[in-house]
């Protein structure tokens, strides 16, 4: 898998206009340290955030943008900021980065933090400056130990140049950055989940509210942004609102441009950065050249392995919430996943339900005892040995566990793939029932997907 952000040979080039994300990355994939970053522009709109701005102009300019989180939930940035306390007498605050990327089939934070390191702190400094937080933290998946030592060298770095630390840019402002690597769990991609683990707890999601913005970590006030959405942060600031909304192609509701990418048999499995509101086709055929020779697309996922299954003719959808919402799951990570003729749809769901019946932090009963019945009939399915009733029980767990049913976004997510492949590819299903198989009663009130 090729992590950069290049399109097809002579197809696009990288400027600081049209990419605010990749234009600085190196051809050769090194990372960009510090006296390169600055060379390119770097650290100049942290310091026109701290010279000219006023806190509250930085987060009304982030709102005015209209950026939205790229972890997958497409919460708008500004508004999140805006939730923050505004009492001047609560002098301790924090910023959270979730670089907890565990979402299967999603590498985009990675690619940013190996190589553009210095782009996240900016942008987290602008971010802290508008939040008024004196310390953050980036929570960084565990395996990702590359970009941990990148990260750390980073922060040195920027520390010695007094960019971080005490009176950054003579300004009195003090931010404190630290590097935090988790375990390795899939529920910290959930913010609260992910606070309890910062402090060494479980990582259990909390009820809300109260939000984190009021009660966060150690019972302060915080934010918490993903790894993309912060780094979106230092274009907004340094080049104006109207022109990060024109990056977006027409038609889209989400302003700016997004890292996007296909995996799977493609024939240039990889990562770009595009505008909003692509169609999925052109990022399919122009940007991933389509399926290798041998194969056809028989089925694609949108964004991770916590959205729903889409078929070839839903490739023309545009790349934005509300372009993938018409065609009727979501945008997600927006690191799509090509499904090719060969795969039986019964195993691959099974797989996908075992990861998350094992990711599951067991807190509430429809997602801790849901999602291995799936798996146990899913596995009887694989096998040959499925009883007549088994999907509609299946159907059943999909309305159970969906949406508002559980204690946090776990197991919607986990049951929305599940939902769909019935939907499209039942006769795979159906073939995996004993034709001996005596009926069995499905659970109450199954739902029919799609209705």
């Amino acid at each position: 898998m090729t992590l950069t952000s290049f399109g097809p040979a002579n197809r696009i080039k990288r400027s600081a206009e049209t990419h605010p994300l990749t234009w600085r990355l190196r051809d050769d994939g090194e990372p960009v340290w510090l006296d390169e970053y600055q060379a390119k522009n770097g650290y100049a709109a942290a310091r026109k955030a701290f010279a000219d701005m006023a806190q509250d102009d930085i987060v009304q300019t982030v709102k005015d943008a209209g950026l939205k989180g790229r972890g997958g939930a497409g919460f708008p940035t500004g508004v999140k900021w805006g939730l923050m306390p505004k009492d001047e007498s609560i002098n301790i605050r924090y910023l959270l980065c979730n670089a907890d990327e565990m979402e299967p089939n999603t590498w985009k934070d990675r690619m940013l933090m190996e190589q553009l390191p210095h782009l996240l702190i900016e942008g987290m400094l602008i971010s802290a400056r508008a939040l008024k937080t004196y310390r953050g933290y980036i929570f960084l998946r565990g395996e990702y130990t590359t970009a941990a030592k990148h990260l750390n060298r980073a922060v040195e770095e920027a520390k010695a140049a007094g960019l971080l630390g005490k009176n950054i840019l003579g300004s009195g402002f003090d931010f404190e950055l630290f590097v935090h690597t988790g375990a390795g769990r899939y529920i910290c991609g959930e913010e609260t989940a992910l606070i309890n683990s910062l402090e060494g707890r479980r990582a259990n999601p909390r009820s809300k509210p109260p939000f984190p913005a009021a009660v966060g970590v150690w019972g302060k006030p915080t934010c918490v942004n993903n790894v993309e959405t912060l780094c979106n942060v230092p274009a907004i600031i340094g080049d104006g609102v109207e022109w990060y909304k024109s990056l977006a192609r027409e038609g889209s509701e989400d302003m700016g441009t997004k890292l996007m990418g296909f995996s799977g048999k493609v024939k240039n499995p990889g990562l770009w950065e595009l505008p909003f509101g692509v169609t999925a086709r052109e990022l399919f055929e122009d940007y991933a050249g389509g399926m290798r020779d041998g194969y056809t697309l028989k089925a694609w996922q949108p964004g991770g392995a916590g959205t729903g299954f889409l078929l070839p003719e839903h490739l023309d959808a545009q790349m934005y919430a509300g372009g993938i919402g018409k065609v009727g799951t979501r945008m997600g990570t927006g690191l799509a996943m090509a499904v090719d003729n060969t795969v039986n749809m019964v195993s691959l769901l099974r797989n996908m339900e075992q990861f998350f019946s094992r990711e599951s932090c067991g807190f509430c009963t429809p997602c801790r005892d849901g999602l291995p019945w799936s798996v146990k009939l899913l596995m009887a399915l694989e096998n040959g040995e499925g009883r007549e009733g088994d999907i509609e029980t299946l159907l059943g767990l999909v309305g159970f566990l969906g949406p508002g049913k559980t204690f946090c976004a776990h197991a919607p997510g986990a049951v929305e793939p599940l939902g769909s492949a019935i939907k499209y590819f039942r006769s795979e299903f159906e073939a995996g029932i004993a034709p001996t198989s005596a009926a069995v009663p499905p659970l109450a009130r199954p739902i029919v997907v799609g209705a």
